[in-house]
């Protein structure tokens, strides 16, 4: 399988709707499990359950006017956010979580203690260790489970799709679960208007699962990271760099901080660029495409991205304006969104991206199977 250093190859290097030279090895005609040099099979994954939470507290624009010198119009025009959802004090990323993988794996029929690996994207974990997945798997109740966090900002829950995917295409395992949770409310600073406006909580889950006979499930996918960036959108205290301390807090590094400008002018371009190799590699056109799903952190981003791909506005899906950025969580409430509208349905061709800090860029092609 080919690879590179900031992109590493998924399956279809073709037509998505052809096997590839490089899948041939692996499938028969059929779309059947191929034993690999290794001796382990390799197989197509799919996604197979989705699952979304977010608390039920709402924090609207209106209630930011309270506390800060901002207005419901200006969130608006520059963003696009109206209202965000909030967890309580006592309500944990662990938590929110564990809401969105239940009702994933009820929807699917699944018992917990059927998972196998619980891999949860996150940039607010409950602690700095144990990992959230571990809380998660016994939370959960899946015991029979092992499982890790994964840190790559907005960009996680791409990352972690791929990811469990591949231990689902190895044959490793069966049924992955990846679930994207951040609770942003918890790192951020509330008299400081350029950032508290723009983030939510929430948490969504998807099953990852072997690929039926027939199915295509997950085709391809590109990612990268620019390290240069790592300044632009961060938080520098509470690591190994700036140790908790009553300096630290009274520097308020315990919270996010960015730079709008840069992260806005990298988003719209390395976006843009890797969902447009992606799709070149794969013979894919833009008209293909049912659906684009992307990172959710800004409207005017997605749109600008959305247009210079030449994407129609009934291909794209943007729910910001209900949830706000709920980082890791974002795509998996919009593929809900999605769902919910009867814009995602079993055969779509979709293709999902974001941008996150770091700079952590990701892209995925995949066809919906449920």
């Amino acid at each position: 399988m080919a690879g590179r250093v900031t992109a590493f190859s998924g399956f279809a290097h073709g037509h998505p709707y052809l096997l590839s030279e490089t899948m041939e090895g692996m499938f028969s005609a059929s779309g059947e499990s191929q034993l690999s040099q290794t001796g382990r099979v390799s197989r197509r994954a799919k996604i197979s359950a989705l699952g979304t939470y977010v608390p039920p507290k709402v924090l609207t624009n209106f209630d930011l006017e309270k506390i800060i010198d901002t207005s419901d119009q200006w969130i608006v025009d520059r963003v696009g956010i109206r209202e965000r959802h909030i967890a309580e004090k006592d309500v944990v990323t662990s938590d929110l979580a564990v809401e969105a993988a239940t009702r994933c794996l009820s929807s699917r029929g699944i018992a917990a203690s059927e998972v196998e690996l619980i891999i949860v994207a996150t940039v607010t974990p409950d602690m700095l260790f144990p990992a959230t997945a571990c809380l998660v798997q016994d939370k959960l109740g899946a015991h029979g489970a092992w499982g890790f966090d994964l840190s790559a900002a907005c960009s996680g829950f791409v990352y972690a799709l791929q990811v469990g995917a591949k231990f689902v295409e190895s044959g490793a395992h069966s049924k992955v679960l990846v679930i994207g949770a951040d609770k942003m409310s918890s790192i951020l600073d509330y008299s400081d208007r350029t950032t508290c406006i723009l983030f939510g909580d929430g948490a969504g889950a998807v099953l990852i699962e072997p690929a039926e006979e027939g199915e295509t499930g997950m085709i391809d996918y590109l990612h990268e990271i620019d390290g240069s960036g790592g300044h632009s959108l961060y938080m520098p205290g509470g690591g190994s760099l700036n140790p908790p301390s009553l300096e630290t807090i009274a520097q308020r590094m315990h919270y996010v901080h960015q730079d709008g400008q840069a992260v806005y002018k990298y988003a719209v371009r390395k976006m843009m660029e890797t969902c447009e190799s992606l799709l070149k590699r794969n013979n894919i056109q833009i008209s293909d495409l049912k659906r684009f799903i992307p990172h959710q952190a800004n409207k005017r981003i997605i749109q600008a991205c959305a247009e210079r791909l030449g994407l129609s506005d009934d291909q794209v899906v943007i729910n910001i304006d209900r949830y706000g950025n709920t980082t890791a969580a974002t795509i998996p409430l919009a593929m809900d969104t999605a769902r919910n509208s009867d814009r995602l349905n079993k055969g779509d061709l979709i293709l999902i991206a974001s941008v996150g800090a770091g700079f952590t860029v990701g892209a995925s092609l995949l066809r919906w199977e449920f």
